[in-house]
């Protein structure tokens, strides 16, 4: 018998408790979600929106009005926190690196955290929504490389050999497009074979282009995916 069941047999037969390991404390499970406000990044950095401003309608956990009539603030402050987020901030500008202050909530309901952004901004992306639908639109449309992308939307110094000539991340996008985990309101193709990834880019930016705001149909079009991505988060 190995030696600590004795033990514990021993105290059994003596009548004692036998010593149990501490049960595992219970962790906090409540959800985070990313919610893309009407202010621009630009905007943003101009002046930290209020937590008025920015506050959801609703939680997007469990759908609780956040300010009910008649009743208290559902959806209450919950401090800020920095994210970074990286590309163009205008289509003809050069990427960059910018630092945002993002607005948290706390439900009082379901105790979901919900972390308010800028349009461009999408959750767990690196890059902003705007930059990503341009690099689409450069690679699917205008016919740029990848490698040539990578200049025009990264501002990263080092870079490895492989992206020297071509840009995984890129590729990656497409890939997410085509399989409905990155701008999901896009229309899908009804093939049932999947595409090449190049014309899952020109198919997702032709419609990010579309959805861009009318008055900017003059502009080139890979310009009016970058303005269309925003508004198609």
């Amino acid at each position: 018998m190995p030696a600590t069941k004795g033990r514990r047999g021993a105290q059994v037969l003596a009548g004692q408790t036998p010593r149990r390991a501490p049960a595992p404390m219970q962790k906090d499970r409540s959800a985070s979600s990313v919610v893309q406000s009407r202010l621009n990044i630009k905007q943003w950095q101009q002046r930290v929106p209020t937590v008025a401003e920015v506050r959801p309608g609703r939680c997007p956990g469990c759908g609780a009005a956040s300010c009910p009539l008649g009743g208290g603030v559902r959806l209450r402050g919950h401090g800020t926190r920095e994210r970074q987020v990286a590309g163009p901030t205008a289509p003809d500008a050069l990427p960059e690196v910018v630092t945002v202050i993002a607005r948290r909530y706390r439900c009082v309901s379901c105790r979901a955290v919900i972390i308010v952004v800028p349009s461009e901004i999408g959750g767990r992306r690196v890059y902003s929504l705007s930059a990503i639908g341009l690099a689409l639109a450069l690679w699917g449309l205008v016919g740029a490389t990848a490698a040539e992308v990578r200049a025009y939307i990264s501002s990263a110094s080092k870079i490895g050999h492989e992206a020297a000539f071509g840009w995984a991340t890129l590729r990656r996008w497409a890939r997410d497009v085509a399989q409905g985990r990155l701008f999901p309101s896009t229309p899908k193709s009804p093939s049932p074979l999947p595409l090449p990834l190049r014309r899952s880019a020109a198919s997702a930016a032709s419609a990010l282009a579309a959805s861009a705001d009318p008055t900017t149909r003059e502009l080139p079009i890979a310009h009016r995916a970058f303005l269309g991505a925003a508004r198609a988060a």
